[in-house]
């Protein structure tokens, strides 16, 4: 099987692992589960996963951890795992998953805007990647403000034949045990709260850099990143449900969830994006985003009857048209830099090879002059 077959295989099980947790993590939730827990016990269950995959692969590799390190790693686990996915979940829970997933594709343009006042990022206004650049990032911003504050009419495209009994199941039951007042999701609050979700992310990539400059093992931070976070999810999550019973795994779904996102989400997700980052680069990974948005939208439809609306339709689309002027933008930008590179690299050979055929014209004449000086045999 050829590289191009596998990283395509691999980027398309990532984008279903994804979906599957964005809708059971709903379902859980749904039910009643703490978001908060939730991503405690996800930390718990990724750390365990990965730790091994660290320990093996890296034990010959592994550079020396030094303070600033470990505090960079610090920093990473805050923003890049607990505050994420904290904020995240807790959007999701008061959001459905098509618009979860629609925002996420944010990541790319905040990132952009962030990474330009740093110097990590150029405008190059003036050029046709960096008009692509900015013209995609208002797009983003721009569909997720749609998607986030106006809904429109719902588009009847008729009711699924194959809708889950067991998500209404679950709700039902959710709403037997905490009352009829139990709250309703909060379509303001849960858009907001994952478009800083991916501000988060965005901060994480940029301190991310840093880090895998410095310490070049990605699984032994990531093993670090969860088993710092895992710390202050818990502890975090403690200080909002004091309630052992609500920490139970005993239900079903909650157990499958916490589970499944901390194997599949995190550790087999993570390894399998690594390898397709390597053999094929950042970008080839970040194309993949919107496929979820599809497969999350029908899969919501298809199994917990999730309405569509207007706006969900046209702020995604909206996203997904600014992901890809961005992708597009920095693709262009690092072909530049690599001909650049190239030229750079052709004239630093030129003037090598130009100043060895100096050294031996040099060398030449030395001889020369040097047989000239002996004397003559008649």
């Amino acid at each position: 099987m050829g590289v191009d077959l596998l990283a395509l295989i691999m980027m398309i099980i990532v984008q279903l692992g994804y979906a599957v947790m964005n809708i059971i993590s709903k379902l859980a939730m749904d039910s009643g589960m703490n978001p908060f827990v939730h991503v405690a016990y996800r930390q718990l269950f990724a750390s365990v996963a990965i730790a091994p995959i660290a320990y093996f692969s890296e034990r010959r590799i592994r550079p020396q951890m030094t303070l600033s390190i470990l505090f960079n790693i610090f920093l990473c686990s805050i923003f890049g795992i607990s505050l994420n996915q904290i904020t995240y979940f807790v959007g999701l829970k008061n959001s459905t998953p098509t618009i979860a997933c629609a925002l996420t594709n944010l990541i790319p343009a905040v990132t952009y805007l962030l990474a330009v006042p740093f110097g990590i990022e150029k405008l190059m206004i003036r050029t046709a990647a960096g008009k692509a650049k900015v013209v995609g990032t208002i797009l983003c911003v721009g569909g997720a403000m749609l998607l986030s504050f106006y809904h429109g009419h719902n588009i009847g495209i008729g009711e699924s034949s194959i809708h889950w009994k067991y998500a209404d199941h679950l709700s039902s039951q959710n709403k037997d045990n905490n009352g009829s007042t139990n709250a309703q999701p909060n379509f303001i609050l849960g858009p907001f709260l994952i478009i800083v979700s991916a501000l988060s992310w965005a901060i994480w990539s940029i301190i991310q850099t840093r880090v895998s400059e410095k310490y070049p093992a990605p699984y032994s931070s990531t093993a670090l990143m969860c088993f710092m976070s895992s710390i202050q999810c818990v502890l975090f999550a403690i200080c909002f449900d004091h309630k052992p019973t609500d920490w139970s795994l005993r239900q079903g779904i909650r157990a499958t969830s916490a589970v499944y996102a901390g194997i599949v989400g995190t550790a087999l997700a993570y390894c399998l994006m690594s390898w397709c980052i390597e053999k094929k680069g950042p970008l080839y990974v970040s194309v993949f985003n919107p496929l979820l948005l599809v497969i999350v939208a029908v899969l919501s439809w298809g199994l917990l009857q999730d309405k569509i609306y207007v706006g969900t339709i046209v702020g995604s689309v909206l996203i997904v048209v600014g992901l890809y002027g961005v992708l597009w933008g920095k693709q262009k930008e690092l072909q530049v830099i690599g001909v650049v590179h190239v030229d750079e690299e052709e004239a630093r050979n030129e003037v090598e090879t130009k100043e060895d055929h100096l050294e031996e014209l040099e060398l030449s004449a030395h001889s020369i002059i040097t047989v000239d000086q002996f004397p003559k045999k008649n």
